[in-house]
């Protein structure tokens, strides 16, 4: 069997099958634990980009390709993730004839943040009583 990934939905093919089966989500309980953990913020880049906005008014497009060491093209996709999520905004605007992207964390992305540092740091409390 060969997977191969669409931009919205993973598909199982068999050899020879003429149209592709979608593979189920996983399904979580809502009132579960893991149901609080943003997968979302999860990643190193993304979580990055918030934790500095949370400390930074707004950003520069340059400035956190600076704070993460990523290409354009990496920050630009998880920014965009974040963005399409509420999570952060981003004002485009030109500094002479450059280009300039500055971003913000809004209160959406502030509360998203608090309450995936809120589970990791359940996780570690309940890690050391282990």
């Amino acid at each position: 069997m060969k997977t191969t990934a669409r931009r919205s939905e993973t598909v199982m093919r068999s050899p020879g099958a003429s149209k592709p089966a979608p593979v189920p989500a996983p399904v979580r309980n809502p009132g579960s634990e893991d149901s609080k953990f943003d997968r979302l913020v999860y990643e190193r880049v993304r979580l990055g980009i918030m934790s500095a906005l949370a400390v930074n008014a707004q950003l520069t497009f340059n400035e956190l390709k600076a704070l993460f060491d990523v290409s354009d093209g990496n920050l630009s996709a998880h920014a965009r993730k974040l963005e399409e999520a509420g999570y952060i905004e981003c004002s485009k605007s030109f500094a002479g004839r450059r280009p300039k992207s500055e971003y913000r964390l809004t209160p959406v992305g502030r509360q998203a943040l608090y309450r995936y540092l809120e589970h990791i740091e359940a996780v570690i409390k309940a890690t050391r009583r282990s």
